[in-house]
């Protein structure tokens, strides 16, 4: 027989299939998207509004540096001009200051004309654009234009500042020499002719040829062309707002939310303990996952799924018995224990009671055992019939079918019962119902349950085990060993990876197997955070009949539990197919 579920790693997958799994990962967090949106379009309400009133003008202005041969290309203008500290300048506070004088804004007015200016270069240019906001377009351009006229007068008079400065300090230098030189010559004219007369000659030459350097330097400062720079474009009155407008502000809000929407989404997706989608699972236990169970819309259906109105659940639970029987591992052995991770196992009782209901419609002899000794239900949840006596309990004198034995061992389960299930269309399984028991542990491992999963080894017989959540108590892990397959049901939302990973290293470390997963979504009253099956949560009784109602049953302490007390579920209650809907386990 061909095994198809292969219990190695998850094959590879291609980019886009990666791309599409994470992205319907990220649609799980619907809320944090729809959150992310909603807080930008609240953002681009609040952009197009406070900007609907708001006015730009521009001013541009091309700075020049003194010079007295404009057309030298030689002088670069970028090294005699320090874009950077003339941007520093035009937005000093003295600049505000000399434009507020001109448009008669007073202290208080004075914050606000200053925050109004903005001052940009463009790359690669000499170029200052000066930027003002306003709350009107004729204050707008007014303010820009005043803005650019007192920088450049600033410009202007730093520039004649220090052309003065430079031929005042050199008319200083220059006069002391020019008095000596006057001084000298008349004493030249008054010596005789001789050497002292030629020395003096000499020094005067040298004091005329300093006073002329002097002289020629400033000449050259006074003809300096000193223009700060000139108005390319000068500030008009805006006709339109600078905003974007409200459509345009919705429309950048909604991107802008819905990239925050997504970025929290993933944030909380690569936090979120939980499987993010099957391929974690199957990664998690080291086997694929056989089925995904749709999802109940009826707030809990009928713990058989045979005969519903809504044949999706019955074919899904067909397919993952197909799967299962076409598994090397499992066809060898025949032997199914079906459990959940933690909390309730209603659920894995659906499993287990529709996968031997599948197996019966294959014509197979199938046994449903059920190992949940703590909370045994399915006796009260079924349509049974009292059965034969199972083979592993013939012995000389024993009781009779459907009897039980006057006296209990020290292992009290199980005790020889055994109830006919009719799955209607399907057909009929045995099952053994479970019963509590002073000592579970002992009961599971005794010989007769032994003998009792050994039904498997029958022809054409399959054996499916029900035991409680295999991390909650260690009942599974006691079957494991004669079991051996194992199925994990489970809901992907609300099991971590590491409870996954725990329950193959359990099952493994007890010489099991994990033959696969199937997944469901989360129960109806799980979402709404309460307890089915009662008043309370709205629920359906747990059976129907033209009897009274029966309450579900209720754990009994070991302490009190006496050997010939009757307990709910011991097959007596016999309930309608279609009325019968799951309870809480």
């Amino acid at each position: 027989m061909i095994e198809t579920n292969r219990p190695a790693a998850a094959p590879a997958e291609d980019e886009p299939d990666l791309l599409r799994d994470q992205f319907r990962q990220l649609l799980r967090y619907r809320r944090l998207i729809g959150a992310g949106i909603g807080i930008g379009l609240l953002g681009g309400v609040y952009l197009g509004i406070s900007t609907a009133d708001t006015y730009v003008a521009t001013t541009d202005v091309v700075l020049r540096a003194p010079t007295d041969d404009p057309f030298n290309p030689s002088l670069a203008p970028d090294k005699a001009i320090n874009i950077g500290s003339e941007r520093q300048v035009a937005l000093s506070s003295s600049i505000a200051n000399e434009a507020a004088k001109k448009l008669g804004v007073g202290p208080s007015g004075f914050a606000a004309l200053r925050g109004g200016l903005q001052v940009t270069n463009p790359p690669q240019t000499m170029v200052l654009r000066f930027t003002y906001t306003a709350s009107s377009p004729k204050e707008a351009a007014q303010r820009a234009n005043a803005m650019t006229e007192a920088y450049l007068l600033k410009r202007q008079e730093a520039l004649d500042a220090t052309r003065d400065k430079m031929v005042k300090g050199y008319k200083d230098q220059r006069d002391p020499i020019a008095k000596q030189l006057d001084e000298l010559t008349k004493e030249i004219a008054r010596m005789p002719a001789g050497a002292p007369r030629d020395a003096a000659t000499s020094t005067k030459t040298d004091l005329q040829s300093e006073v002329g350097s002097y002289n020629t330097k400033i000449t050259k400062l006074e003809t300096l062309d000193m223009s700060p720079g000139r108005v390319t474009s000068a500030a008009t009155p805006p006709s339109a707002p600078d905003g974007p407008g409200i459509p345009m502000s919705l429309a950048l809000g909604a991107a802008v939310g819905l990239a925050l929407g997504l970025l929290a989404a993933w944030v909380r997706l690569v936090f979120d303990p939980a499987p993010r989608s099957e391929g974690d699972v199957a990664r998690a236990l080291r086997a694929p996952v056989l089925g995904y169970l749709p999802r109940d819309k009826t707030g809990g259906g009928p713990l058989l799924a045979a005969g519903e109105a809504d044949p999706r659940l019955a074919e899904e639970y067909r397919s993952v018995a197909f799967r299962l029987a076409y598994d090397s591992r499992f066809a060898d052995r025949r032997r199914l224990l079906v459990v959940a991770p933690r909390g309730s196992s209603e659920t894995a009782a659906a499993v287990a009671v529709n996968l031997g209901a599948s197996f019966a419609e294959t014509g197979k002899d199938v046994l449903l055992i059920e190992a949940d000794l703590r909370t045994p239900v399915l006796a009260s949840q079924l349509p049974t019939d009292a059965g034969g006596r199972p083979r592993w309990s013939q012995s000389p004198g024993g009781q009779g079918a459907g009897k039980r034995p006057a006296q209990h061992a020290d292992t009290e389960w199980p005790d020889g019962r055994q109830l006919v299930v009719d799955a209607g269309e399907s057909g009929t399984f045995d099952l053994i119902p479970g019963e509590r028991v002073r000592n579970v542990a002992r009961a599971l491992t005794s010989p007769r349950a032994t003998r009792l999963i050994a039904e498997a080894d029958s022809p054409n017989s399959t054996v499916v085990v029900l035991a409680p959540p295999v991390l909650s108590y260690a009942d599974a892990l006691a079957l494991v060993d004669r079991v051996d397959g194992v199925l994990v049901v489970c809901d992907p939302r609300a099991v971590h990876r590491t409870d996954l990973s725990r329950i193959r290293e359990l099952i493994s470390g007890a010489g099991g197997t994990v033959l696969g997963a199937v997944l469901h979504a989360p129960l109806p009253d799980e979402k709404r955070g309460r307890g089915k099956g009662g008043p309370e949560a709205g629920g359906p009784p747990p059976a129907a009949s033209s009897a009274p109602a029966r309450s579900a049953p209720q754990p009994i302490p070991y302490e009190v539990a006496e050997a010939e007390q009757h307990i709910p579920g011991d097959g007596t209650d016999t309930v309608a197919l279609r009325t019968v809907r799951m309870g809480r386990r």
